[in-house]
């Protein structure tokens, strides 16, 4: 096996910061290449937010006063480090006030508005990374670069770091996540970036639809390319619907493209040790799941009854999560026989109409508007059946979540879920949940039912969570796929 040097970039890392999927990766991921005897170190901003004391944070005296400079405005950063939470991986935390010392991440909390400065915020920190690099001696084979937010490194060491003697042998990886994420600015901030006009021309590197967009430069300057599953990776090149109108552009680099799903922290997410849930089980003791539905319908206010399935959800409420084919078929859901449970943020218009829908049926809907994690647990542990009717995925988690808790995931087959999900077949048995394909209310509905016909068979039911709990997701097979595409990326010129 192959040993790099790894510097791993993102704009959100959790226990530090989290405020979706990436920060979950972002930890995940390199405690996993950790693991395997990488070299690794993670680079991410010091927000506000971040407990330094909580996390013990250290100063790095050599990071003091790490100048920064872009359009010939130079600002100073600072560095301190700590580590990841149960693991040996360092991570730089690099502060520069004026942009980062602020109450939200992305956005201002009160207003919900994004900083108008975005751009400036993530071009200082992405320079700031390259310039401590050189200040602690330390030369990465790869720097793995993740979303928009970090997209102008592989463009920054191809053109102003290109004869810089320090990196001449770093590569970059760019993973997307989530191409509906594009880092999209006025073209007259481009200047105040160090990105010339040349490439925010019409068509240049850094336009787009008459806009700056950073992830299309990103793309186009990285070396290697990779998103987060491999049905992705082939959706984004097909279709305008999947490549947010980046499909030629990606096509062009089909090549470097790869697709890797990413995996699941089972010492986070299994039934048998799981802090956040009342009753502990495995394959072996499947039975005691009941125990969960039961506290769980007692906390909504539902009647218990083994024989009523309970379908939950945890998402975000957003069109991408297909919450508006659930709200479009609600009727005729409730007349289904079973139960069902909402976890979930975002849109004002969807939490309206959930909340007119829960008041209606209240004795069979139930939704919660707030990330809480020990709820997310417990609708794992305890729903039977799962529901994801995505519009787009490109990985997903939940569904991987739900395999290992033995609850049965119905989804869209689109992106990670196509590659996780397998569609039960009644003739074979094999199969670990139950999978639709149109975007329609009533191929939601038809996949559902088949879910709720096959429910009372307990020995059926009971095959198909088995087959489930048995799929193995876990970082360290993502991580050897990663270690693949750096060797990749090194071979670049």
């Amino acid at each position: 096996m192959n040993h790099f040097k790894i510097c791993y970039v993102a704009s959100e890392v959790a226990p530090f910061v989290k405020t979706g999927g990436l920060a979950d990766v972002a930890y995940a991921l390199p405690v996993a290449l950790k693991e395997l005897e990488q070299d690794i170190r993670l680079m991410m901003p010091k927000y506000r937010t971040i407990n330094e004391r909580k996390f013990v944070l250290r100063d790095v005296i050599r990071l003091r006063e790490v100048k920064v400079s872009l359009d010939d405005l130079t600002r100073t950063a600072s560095g301190k480090t700590a580590f990841l939470p149960n693991s040996k991986v360092h991570v730089y935390f690099l502060f520069i006030p004026e942009l980062f010392d602020r109450k939200g991440i992305y956005a201002d909390p009160e207003s919900g508005q994004d900083y108008p400065d975005n751009a400036e915020r993530f071009a200082y920190f992405s320079k700031a990374v390259l310039e401590t690099l050189k200040l602690l001696y330390w030369q990465p084979d790869i720097i793995h670069c993740h979303e928009w937010q970090t997209a102008l490194i592989p463009f920054y060491l191809k053109t102003y770091y290109q004869t810089d003697e320090f990196f001449q042998n770093t590569r970059t990886v760019l993973t997307l996540h989530n191409l509906s994420y594009q880092g999209r600015f006025p073209l007259d901030v481009a200047p105040k970036l160090d990105i010339p006009q040349e490439l925010v021309a019409p068509g240049a590197a850094f336009e787009f639809q008459g806009e700056l967009n950073l992830l299309k430069g990103g793309i186009l300057y990285a070396d290697v390319i990779n998103t987060v599953s491999e049905r992705y990776a082939e959706e984004i090149v097909s279709s305008p619907e999947y490549g947010f109108g980046f499909e030629t552009i990606l096509k062009g680099r089909k090549r470097d493209l790869y697709g890797i799903l990413n995996g699941v922290d089972y010492s986070v997410w299994n039934p048998e040790t799981d802090k956040y849930i009342p009753v502990k089980y495995d394959a072996k003791t499947l039975e005691k799941k009941a125990g969960n539905k039961k506290v769980l319908c007692e906390q909504n206010g539902f009647a218990y009854d083994e024989a009523v399935p309970l379908v939950g959800m945890v998402t975000r409420l957003i069109e991408q999560k297909g919450i508006d084919l659930v709200l479009d078929g609600m009727d005729k859901l409730m007349r289904r026989n079973l139960q069902m449970i909402i976890l979930g943020t975002g849109g004002a218009e969807y939490r309206k109409s959930l909340e007119k829908w829960a008041r209606k049926y209240k004795k069979k809907l139930a939704v919660h508007f707030k990330f809480d994690e020990r709820l997310a647990h417990l609708i794992e542990a305890g729903a039977d059946i799962f529901l994801m009717p995505s519009r787009f995925e490109p990985c997903g988690l939940n569904q991987m979540y739900s395999l290992r808790y033995g609850t049965v995931p119905v989804v869209r087959e689109t992106g990670g879920l196509a590659d996780t999900i397998k569609d039960f077949d009644p003739e074979t048995g094999k199969g670990n949940g139950f999978t639709f394909i149109d975007y329609s209310v009533s191929a939601m509905l038809e996949a559902l039912d088949r879910a709720l016909a096959v429910f009372p068979d307990k020995k059926i039911w009971q095959k198909i969570q088995k087959a489930g709990m048995r799929a193995d997701f876990s970082w360290s097979t993502s991580a050897k796929k990663y270690l693949k595409l750096y060797e990749k990326a090194l071979k670049k010129k």
